[in-house]
């Protein structure tokens, strides 16, 4: 049974990759989502945001706005992007079910993750986050809210910064209705604070930015590509999810989410490694030989970048 299921998320996977695109208009405009919520499990639903850049027409829902509804209550993955995401979020959930949020988990401390945080807090709701990222937030606030004006005009009003009230450092543990939540911290990867839940009962891995594979991942100044992998190989994998919701994209399996995250940056630190041993500079390092890649979305916007802060990390390694 597991072969089959795993056989048919691949192919689920494959088949979503290959109509991602960044052209793709707003598929839920009477909503402030991008994406009307599906079931990607029994009671386990995610709002799946754009491929492309955060923009006006997609309300900034670039990323997967996940929720898990048990008989106790909601358990909450991502703010949105600004009150008036996480207000058309919360509608969807009450379509759903009459039980209450009872946790908000901010998965990083990025704009998409976060700027909702108002909206739940004022109905009195926690919000939990990794305590690297609540430092990100409270050090980046005001230039993550003004990015987020900068493109949602007037979709920005009532929109402020709110600091999780709740944090944890490597792992945070409970259970609701039943259901036993993992908030993880599994190490460095893609930015500070990266979160994953792990509901182990189901085999189901929310993974956050730990995990892409329809987008090309983005290399920040402060990514440890070396550190990502070691997360990915020590803590990530081992777990072997059944089920994976990565942090921007359909849901799929550990099969995609490792060619086009881990096989990714083994790729690119291959080439770039070539670079340095080659005695080349910063320059060359932007024209390695990416081509495998360019059927993620945001290819054109990331893959220069990534390899010239790929070879700015390795070069003191």
């Amino acid at each position: 049974m597991k072969i089959f299921s795993n056989l048919i998320l691949f192919l689920f996977g494959l088949n979503s990759l290959l109509l991602a695109s960044e052209d793709i208009d707003d598929k839920y405009p009477q909503s402030e989502l991008y994406n009307k919520p599906v079931e990607v499990i029994p009671n386990v639903f995610t709002a799946i945001g754009a491929t492309a850049p955060p923009t006006y027409e997609n309300a900034g829902h670039n990323n997967n706005l996940s929720f898990v509804v048990t008989n106790e209550g909601v358990v909450v993955i991502n703010s949105g992007a600004s009150v008036r995401l996480a207000e058309a979020l919360h509608s969807e959930i009450m379509k759903i079910t009459d039980k209450p949020i009872k946790l908000v988990i901010n998965e990083n401390g990025q704009g998409h993750a976060i700027l909702g945080n108002k909206y739940w807090s004022q109905k009195g709701i926690d919000i939990l986050a990794h305590e690297d990222a609540i430092f990100e937030i409270e050090e980046n606030s005001h230039s993550i809210l003004q990015r987020m004006k900068s493109y949602n005009k007037d979709r920005a009003v009532g929109t402020e910064v709110v600091v999780p009230n709740k944090s944890f450092s490597e792992k945070f543990i409970f259970t609701l209705g039943g259901l036993e939540f993992h908030v993880l911290h599994l190490g460095p990867a893609h930015g500070p604070g990266d979160t994953q839940v792990w509901l182990p009962e189901l085999s189901l891995m929310i993974a956050g930015d730990m995990a892409f594979h329809e987008r090309m991942l983005p290399i920040f100044e402060n990514t440890c590509t070396k550190c990502w992998l070691e997360t990915w190989d020590e803590k990530f994998a081992p777990l072997n999810a059944l089920y994976v919701i990565p942090g921007h994209g359909h849901p799929t399996n550990m099969a995609q989410v490792t060619r086009f995250t881990r096989d990714y940056l083994v790729d690119l630190r291959k080439k770039i490694s070539e670079v340095l041993e080659n005695g080349g500079d910063l320059a060359e390092a932007f024209y390695v030989d990416q081509q495998r890649w360019r059927l993620l979305d945001t290819f054109d916007e990331l893959a220069k970048r990534n390899a010239g802060r790929v070879f700015e990390e390795m070069e003191f390694e």
